[in-house]
């Protein structure tokens, strides 16, 4: 079994897993101290909160919109999977009971936004997402070459303002910013720090897969290469993608060209646009 194989199989007990972790972290953590997790999930715990309304239920029905948005503009494998974790992470919601583990609302905030950063990261790792703002992230990064996290940070700001503004409780928002930034640095540790990265690929089989790799907005250079050892001539393909490509990038790779050889490094920053040229 290579590596592509072992990587499908295991993709739905991890993903299962991290929906799993994602709603512990909810029912067990953030939602007993009134807290707020970032994007879509924020949104639906206060609408829980101010009408009484069932969180996991809220948290699939504000999915849905973003869902068909990506499904239609971003790669089909990344939505089919998020898909399947925001409905797992809904069913666990309604499992799962609504608990305090912890008792005080700082030891909540972060170890709740630990765990939840921890299965987050799981399912971006392995092609999919929680849903809401990642899905938005995955295609402003496709379509303008923005700062995606400061974006993140603004929406997840607006956010805790509404809470704010329905609550009046300055201690929740700031707890909540707490759990927030956890889950962030939880994230990064899993899955990648930077938001955009470099892909060098040496592949035998250029032609396969730029007809698959050119039809994202991405540009793709092409340098010719000769191995030290073997003195075989290859082509490396350069491209450079965002955090939220990367899963499906490697996939598709492997798909066309299993014994082609990848090399990821972090890109502190782009000058110029990055994507395909439109001509």
């Amino acid at each position: 079994m290579n590596a592509t194989s072992f990587k499908s199989l295991v993709s739905v007990p991890v993903m299962t897993l991290g929906a799993l972790l994602v709603a512990a972290g909810f029912n067990l953590f953030l939602i007993p101290h009134q807290l707020l997790a970032g994007g879509i999930s924020g949104i639906s715990m206060i609408i829980g909160y101010i009408t009484g309304g069932n969180i996991g239920w809220l948290y699939l029905i504000l999915n849905i919109p973003v869902l068909i948005w990506g499904w239609f503009a971003v790669g089909h494998r990344f939505i089919y999977w998020s898909i399947f974790s925001v409905l797992a992470s809904t069913l666990f919601l309604q499992f799962i009971p609504v608990r305090k583990i912890a008792e005080d609302v700082l030891l909540g905030s972060v170890f709740g936004g630990i765990i939840i950063g921890f299965g987050s990261g799981l399912l971006l790792r392995y092609g999919g997402s929680s849903g809401g703002f990642d899905i938005i992230a995955s295609i402003v990064t496709r379509k303008r070459d923005l700062p995606v996290g400061m974006i993140i940070f603004i929406l997840n700001g607006v956010v805790i303002a509404a809470l704010v503004m329905f609550t009046k409780n300055w201690d929740s928002a700031l707890y909540s910013l707490l759990s927030i930034f956890s889950a962030g640095k939880v994230v990064d540790l899993i899955h990648v720090r930077h938001h955009k990265l470099t892909a060098f690929i040496i592949t035998t089989k250029t032609e396969e897969l730029l007809s698959k790799l050119l039809t994202h907005p991405r540009g793709i250079t092409i340098v010719k290469t000769r191995g030290a050892y073997s003195s075989a001539e290859r082509d490396m393909l350069m491209t450079v993608r965002t955090k939220y490509e990367l899963a499906e990038l490697g996939k598709t790779i492997k798909a066309i060209d299993p014994h082609a050889f990848i090399n990821i490094v972090e890109t502190v920053g782009v000058i110029g646009d990055f994507s395909k040229p439109k001509d």
